[in-house]
């Protein structure tokens, strides 16, 4: 396993660690005079920034793009709103290409309006990246699948375990990948399995955080690396172990706590978990 404890490299901020904190444009210079890395942007910033700005402010300040947030949401609108969501999907794309990531993180959507069909979502999904795949393969960017915890299957995403995602990997073929994120999967105790399985080559991207026993919102409640029960160096030797060798990317949605302290002290508590509880 890797040893993080010397230095910076490996570590990337998904800005939704420090969204409160500032514009993207401002973000993007913290992180940098953090001494860190890497940068995984969401979209809703970037569009805010400007696409064009905002690839220009990265390669100034000589960040690596390890990921863009997110696209997806195939099943909203049903069969009936896809072709929506594909338009949109393709245009995230475009913005991803445009900023160098190498992967467009997939958040899938959940039921359907007034939908209790939950297989029929899952099909909608699969017929959507399907779909998407031509366009994302064309571009260079490839469609990470992020399995989310089983309790947003109704509204966030209906692919909830690694082994769903594999299994979709396995159906569509090259251009579909996995982000895993820690949060969403440690409870699953099939995971270090589906890791073996998902290989190098599918896991594109790596989110880390922590899971606080006492969460009071499970949305926005995450905890920083180290102050809830995930067993991050086990999961990270798995991963490490079928292959990866990209960065740990800190994704921390945290209204509570973290989205409310300034951003230089948050990316050094960053930091200093990494090197210390990752």
């Amino acid at each position: 396993m890797r040893d993080l404890s010397k230095d910076n490299r490996f570590l990337s901020i998904n800005t939704a660690t420090v969204r409160e904190q500032g514009t993207l444009a401002q973000i993007i210079d913290g992180i940098a005079r953090a001494g860190i890395p890497g940068i995984s942007p969401w979209r809703d910033q970037l569009q805010a920034c400007g696409v064009a700005e905002g690839a220009r402010l990265i390669r100034a300040h000589g960040l690596s793009v390890t990921g863009y947030c997110r696209g997806g949401w195939f099943t909203s609108g049903g069969a009936a709103g896809l072709a929506a969501a594909l338009d949109d999907n393709r245009r995230a794309v475009d913005e991803a290409a445009a900023i160098g990531a190498p992967c467009l993180v997939m958040v899938v959507g959940g039921l359907a309006s007034q939908s209790r069909d939950l297989p029929g979502a899952r099909s909608l999904v699969r017929d959507g990246l399907a779909a998407l795949l031509p366009h994302a393969r064309a571009a260079g960017v490839t469609l990470a699948i992020e399995p989310l915890h089983p309790m947003y299957a109704a509204d966030r995403a209906c692919v909830n375990t690694l082994s769903q995602a594999n299994d979709l990997c396995d159906a569509l073929g090259a251009g579909v990948g996995i982000a895993l994120d820690v949060y969403h999967t440690w409870w699953d105790p099939d995971l270090e399995r589906q890791i073996a399985r998902a290989g190098k080559d599918r896991i594109v991207a790596f989110h880390i955080c922590d899971w606080l026993a006492t969460t009071r919102d499970l949305l926005a409640d995450r905890g920083m690396m180290g102050d809830g029960v995930i067993d991050l160096p086990r999961i990270r030797a798995a991963v490490e172990g079928a292959g990866y060798d990209g960065f740990c990317e800190v994704e921390i949605l945290s209204k509570l706590d973290w989205w409310r302290r300034p951003l230089a002290e948050v990316l050094e508590t960053c930091v200093a978990r990494y090197r210390t509880v990752c």
